[in-house]
């Protein structure tokens, strides 16, 4: 790998070497051809992977169904166009020109009862063979009566849609690892202390919006937001309707950029992790609150979306396996398989490490966007993280502010810390807590694959090379977060350079300062001092 980024473009994100070819048919590719799909969350980032990836390395189906509502003044078709003029649909357009002719759009609402779906939508879906339940409600503050409807209801839903499909064969929901975080071993069976899902959906058809919110700590319980505590309800429905159903559920880790497919290192969203690199990086975030030494349980979208196929095939096929009058006796973990989709068990990695591997690699590549010098300390003490961000955020905000104010100029810098402290509130929970995952049955998975599968669908993150994926990543969140392609390297070395002189000038001049300071206090001290006359 080259160590400079000036020449490096799109080629440096999709030139990976070709995988060997096997003289294996694909068997999860042979299981979904002819078949009618259906998936939920299609414009989100996991969605958009997963429709790529389906009809890109299952060139068969038939039709892909997608559900999308108007949203910020676009109408469903206007999002539907726009979510396929993204980079990633590029490989499957020169290789399927005509793919678009698959897919058929449907306007719903997972907000709202029977996915706002109208009677002729409904029977146009009549023919599904396969439901991949993906949306959902990803802000951990959601208002809970939103994070119910989308990550609840709209379950409820699909699985007793589901149940009248003439020819269907698989459902895979969508969950998160974090589902069950008030324990700290995490396993891959069903959890059931937590209370009953129809019940939660009882109280908001019954409470107004006010008395729901009053409520929402007793519910939450010992629940940290209610993005996870909406995740656990949603498995908590597909336990209690899906069990004769050929129904799984995946529950991926914290979900960053691609590693290899499509292409290298897309994202399009700053949560989690990817908000900090890129805040640190661009000379923002200088403190997050974090146990550095924490296993930081990380895992690229390409192995999620690779998992979340491959258990559509795989919970088909223990169906089929399964007689009908045995189902009833087995335990909930055979019904209805979990698949933790996560790297700890496989390729742990810290808080510590990821961030070290970004700082390097983002050093060698800086933007032109940066404002400042990269300087993040990683606090594992609540007051002393505050501490610095009084310091190194709130006391400058104020200054460039007050700058920015007196020369006619719009104050920005101070309402930009008070959203980044408000998104470290959010995640500083899984930044300093940690947790023991099993991944037995994704393992499981792999072995029943055979090679054309595995090279296909990798979702074994034992061949993840974390030194390799990061060297990608910062170069992912310079173009596609702050759209600075790798041509303009050299001037953003230039520009970090000068900043990085600025930031060593103030830096001597405030110690030269204090020095200064101290000297003169204890000369004046000491000019009392009896022994001084």
């Amino acid at each position: 790998m080259s160590s400079s980024g000036s020449n490096l473009y799109i080629d440096d994100l999709v030139n990976f070497d070709e995988p060997t070819v096997s003289n294996e048919k694909s068997e999860i590719a042979e299981f979904f051809s002819h078949t009618n799909v259906l998936v939920t969350g299609g414009t989100g980032f996991l969605g958009k992977l997963l429709i790529e990836k389906l009809l890109r390395s299952c060139p068969d189906i038939l039709r892909l169904y997608m559900i999308v509502r108007p949203k910020k003044g676009k109408t469903a078709f206007e999002r539907y166009k726009e979510s396929f003029e993204e980079v990633i649909y590029d490989k499957l357009r020169c290789e399927q020109p005509n793919f678009l002719q698959k897919i058929v759009i449907l306007e719903g609402d997972a907000a709202k009862e029977d996915y706002g779906l109208s009677p002729e939508d409904k029977k146009t879906l009549m023919n599904v063979n396969i439901i991949f339940h993906a949306a959902a409600v990803v802000r951990f503050d959601e208002k809970i009566r939103v994070a119910v409807n989308i990550n609840v209801r709209s379950t409820k839903f699909l699985l007793s849609f589901a149940k009248k499909l003439p020819n269907f064969k698989a459902f895979v929901h969508v969950s998160t690892a974090f589902s069950n975080c008030v324990r700290k071993n995490i396993d891959e069976v069903h959890y059931t202390d937590i209370i009953d899902a129809d019940k939660v959906l009882t109280l908001l058809d019954t409470l107004d919006d006010g008395r729901l919110e009053k409520m929402t700590p007793i519910l939450l319980d010992k629940w940290p937001n209610t993005y996870v505590f909406t995740k656990a309800l949603g498995e908590n429905m597909v336990l209690k309707y899906g069990g004769d159903l050929p129904v799984c559920i995946v529950r991926p880790s914290i979900v960053i950029a691609t590693y290899k497919e499509p292409i290298s290192a897309w994202i399009n969203n700053m949560y989690g992790p990817t908000g900090v690199v890129m805040g640190s990086g661009i000379g923002l975030l200088h403190t997050l609150h974090c146990k550095k030494e924490n296993i930081a349980d990380i895992i690229p979208a390409d192995y999620v979306i690779s998992n979340i196929i491959s258990s559509a095939w795989d919970v088909a096929n223990r169906k089929v396996a399964i007689k009908s009058d045995q189902s009833s006796n087995l335990p909930d973990e055979e019904k209805i398989p979990v698949y933790n989709s996560v790297s700890s068990c496989q390729k742990p990695i810290s808080w510590g490490e990821f961030m070290k591997l970004n700082e390097i690699y983002g050093l060698i590549v800086p933007s032109t966007k940066v404002i400042w010098v990269y300087r993040l300390t990683l606090n594992r003490y609540l007051f002393l993280h505050n501490i610095y961000a009084f310091l190194l955020h709130i006391i400058p905000a104020i200054i460039v502010d007050t700058m920015a104010y007196l020369t006619g100029r719009t104050p920005i810098l101070l309402d930009a810390y008070r959203k980044i402290h408000k998104f470290s509130t959010v995640i500083h929970y899984f930044a300093v807590n940690e947790w023991k995952f099993k991944n037995d049955n994704v393992i499981k998975l792999w072995n029943k694959m055979n090679s054309a599968d595995r090279q296909i669908f990798c979702l074994n993150t034992e061949y993840l090379d974390w030194k390799e994926y990061f060297y990608y990543h910062i170069r992912g969140v310079r173009m596609y977060l702050l759209k600075d392609p790798m041509d303009t390297v050299e001037l953003g070395i230039a520009k970090y350079k000068k900043l990085r002189l600025a930031h060593n000038t103030i830096m001597l001049t405030i110690s030269l300062l204090l020095l200064w300071f101290a000297i003169s206090f204890i000369s004046f001290l000491w000019s009392f001092c009896p022994l001084s006359h």
